[in-house]
């Protein structure tokens, strides 16, 4: 599983990374977890509001930090 986290760095994209690491360390999802800084790179993943998740390039949360609860969600495989 490939998560991005889309946003400049500000505080709000910070902790929308530091919830997503906690919520895959708690659910033992391996992942590859990485920041996208670059304004450029993130219209070319159609990002157009920050802080932005990405899941396998599909952007699954835009504008807001995620509580844990929700990271969980987003994070679980469909069964």
């Amino acid at each position: 599983m490939k998560i991005q986290v889309a946003g400049p760095g500000c505080g709000r994209c910070q902790q929308t990374e530091k919830v997503l690491l906690n919520a895959a360390q708690e659910l033992n999802i391996n992942a590859d977890i990485s920041h996208v800084y670059d304004i450029q790179d993130m219209v070319k993943l159609g990002v157009r509001i920050t802080p932005a998740v990405l899941i396998d390039g599909k952007i699954v949360m835009a504008g807001r930090v995620p509580s844990i609860k929700e990271a969980k969600k987003i994070l679980q495989p469909v069964e």
